[in-house]
């Protein structure tokens, strides 16, 4: 995306917005009653559950505590369903690091005739070009990436994600977009559930904002089930918080510089290729993976979350199991413009397949370090949380369970890749 002026820098610094949603938690009450950091979570139907199997870690077989809770509805790709996201974990020190002692859930519920359309592609062309100038807060955002219109006053527009720059002020990139004070309205509000013809109409959601299409779904077969465990079951649940979000914006000179006094030296005495050696062991201490990440998430540090669905997982690292699995499809740059989906490949590379349909998967959210600062406030010691980012991945083809009725629930675990905190020694 060509980098735009802020119009509140004077020395006219440029700007560059991606595709990437990043959520900021919030203890102030909003609109929204789904999505949320940590708490207990909710369901789509109160009487309509997932399985018990699903809330205990693999590892231990205690229950899991819930982390995030994401209003995961993409009317634009998958029209008539209802659908959110859980990320749970296990408490206990000792199973982490531990494969399983993280899980991941997609909820979805399809309405009668809701697959006829799932899958369309978004033929609306997003505001690529478009300055901080033409993006007033009167300007309707869902008209400016999907065309839709708006078909209320200018001054109350559908869209309840209020102007991504409306907080930025001094022409930086925002720290925390979201404060309390904000007149934005929640993001992940619930839309209402309206006929096809009017769909255009609904508030958009976090998820809605995404510019890609998705398969058509299929079916599954059929799962045991156990009931979900009483709510006096599960560990003491971690602080609740509201979410908000918008676009991320990053300097245009993101990319760190060796400062110019900077020196490095070299011996020239001895063998010809003792230089070289040198250089390369300066540069094999530089962890760029890590560095790219933490340069990253620098610019808005309060980020709890990145969401862009179809697109590339910032990762933390490269060098553990999740890092070589994903570092082919994201080392290109997730500043760009351009979606590259995750998913498993014919040679084994990228997130596994759902293994309920055999559809492919894509990268939607992930959990950034933050969120453990946020999640443990209250917390007294200091054996926290240690992993650096939880990414989740999720069908292509939004599938539900086959033995799951029209109109109601089904649940399905997704993919989960945590990239654990590195050992400072290593780093």
């Amino acid at each position: 995306m060509p980098p735009y002026e802020s119009e509140s820098s004077d020395e006219g610094e440029d700007y560059t917005e991606t595709n990437v949603l990043l959520g900021y938690a919030s203890q102030e009450a909003t609109s929204d009653t789904v999505s949320h950091l940590g708490g207990y979570p909710t369901w789509i139907q109160d009487n309509n559950q997932p399985s018990g199997a699903l809330a205990k870690c693999r590892v231990c077989n205690d229950f899991l505590s819930l982390l995030l809770q994401l209003n995961g509805e993409l009317p634009e790709h998958f029209p008539g369903h209802d659908r959110r996201l859980y990320m749970f974990t296990c408490r206990r020190r000792t199973c982490r690091r531990k494969e399983g002692s993280v899980r991941a859930i997609r909820a979805v519920r399809v309405a009668k005739g809701g697959d006829s359309k799932a899958g369309k592609p978004n033929t609306a062309k997003p505001a690529s070009n478009e300055t901080k100038e033409e993006r007033k807060p009167q300007t309707n955002i869902g008209e400016s990436l999907f065309g839709v219109k708006n078909t209320g006053s200018t001054a109350a527009p559908a869209n309840p994600f209020a102007n991504p720059f409306a907080s930025n002020t001094n022409g930086k990139a925002p720290v925390n977009p979201f404060s309390a004070g904000s007149a934005a309205a929640n993001p992940f509000a619930k839309p209402s559930p309206i006929s096809s013809p009017a769909r255009e109409t609904l508030p958009e959601t976090f998820a809605s904002k995404v510019r890609l299409s998705s398969p058509p779904p299929t079916t599954q077969p059929p799962r045991p089930h156990e009931p979900w465990p009483a709510q006096s079951s599960f560990p003491h649940p971690y602080p609740e918080y509201h979410l908000d979000a918008e676009y991320e914006t990053l300097e245009a000179s993101s990319t760190p510089q060796i400062p110019s006094n900077a020196r490095m030296e070299i011996d020239a005495e001895g063998s010809g290729a003792g230089g070289k050696e040198d250089k390369e062991v300066f540069e094999s201490t530089i962890d760029k993976t890590f560095q790219k990440f933490a340069d990253r998430v620098g610019q808005n540090p309060e980020q709890v979350l990145r969401y862009e669905f179809k697109g590339k997982p910032l990762l933390y690292s490269d060098n553990d199991a999740v890092g070589k699995m994903l570092h082919s499809h994201s080392e290109h740059g997730s500043a760009s413009n351009a979606k590259v989906m995750t998913t498993g490949s014919k040679g084994g590379i990228g997130m596994p397949r759902c293994q309920n349909c055999g559809a492919e998967r894509a990268f939607e959210v992930q959990l950034t370090p933050h969120a453990i600062t946020e999640l443990e406030a209250d917390e007294m010691g200091i054996e926290g949380m240690e992993w650096g980012t939880i990414i989740m991945g999720v069908c292509t083809r939004d599938c539900k369970p086959s033995d799951v009725a029209e109109g109601d629930v089904g649940y399905l675990e997704e993919w989960c890749g945590v990239q654990w905190e590195e050992i400072a020694s290593k780093r």
